[in-house]
């Protein structure tokens, strides 16, 4: 994709990015892993768990991960651009007409509408990358380990995912695998 498309279709994306950055994931689903088949769904889960755990929004960070594979860094900075700005058109305005829009039954009302298709969406993208988050049973573990060490013990999310990498080095046979295929095919 060029960079302009990938502005434009950021853009659409930023439009409807309600909820958090959670829901660009359904977006990106049927935009580029359905319609366009530029991802696979293990694609936009690594892109996706890339641009959750490191600093800033995710949908800034995923949009900027996808754009740069596309495009390189003038990719990058389309995307990011692209799904940004609509929502900062959007705040300008609304901060303009923050007084009257926050005693408006009808804003509220629609506001309430909005998060209520908004968990739908999300659940139906998580659903949809479950199967490749959790291709082998040692995946059910290490999720069921780190999510009741983070609801129980309230471990730093940090520290769950600097283990989850360790763990998926230390048992990541199959990806050891892969890339050694990969670089014997490279070098013929």
């Amino acid at each position: 994709m060029s960079p302009l498309q990938l502005f434009l279709v950021f853009f659409k994306i930023g439009i409807f990015t309600f909820g958090g950055g959670w829901s660009i994931v359904a977006q990106m689903q049927n935009e580029f892993a359905d319609s366009k088949k530029l991802l696979t769904q293990e694609d936009l889960l690594d892109i996706v768990s890339l641009g959750r755990s490191l600093p800033g929004t995710m949908a800034g960070n995923v949009a900027w991960l996808f754009g740069f594979r596309q495009a390189g860094v003038i990719g990058g900075i389309a995307a990011l651009l692209g799904v940004t700005t609509p929502p900062l058109l959007i705040l300008a305005v609304i901060t303009v007409f923050y007084s009257a829009a926050k005693t408006n039954v009808y804003f509220a009302a629609a506001m309430k509408g909005v998060r209520a298709t908004v968990a739908p969406i999300i659940f139906s993208a998580l659903l949809r990358l479950w199967k490749s988050a959790f291709p082998k049973p040692l995946c059910y573990a290490i999720y069921a380990g780190a999510a009741a060490l983070s609801f129980f013990l309230k471990i730093s999310a940090v520290y769950l995912i600097l283990a989850g990498v360790v763990i998926g080095l230390f048992f990541g046979g199959d990806a050891k695998a892969k890339a050694g295929e990969g670089g014997k095919e490279g070098g013929r």
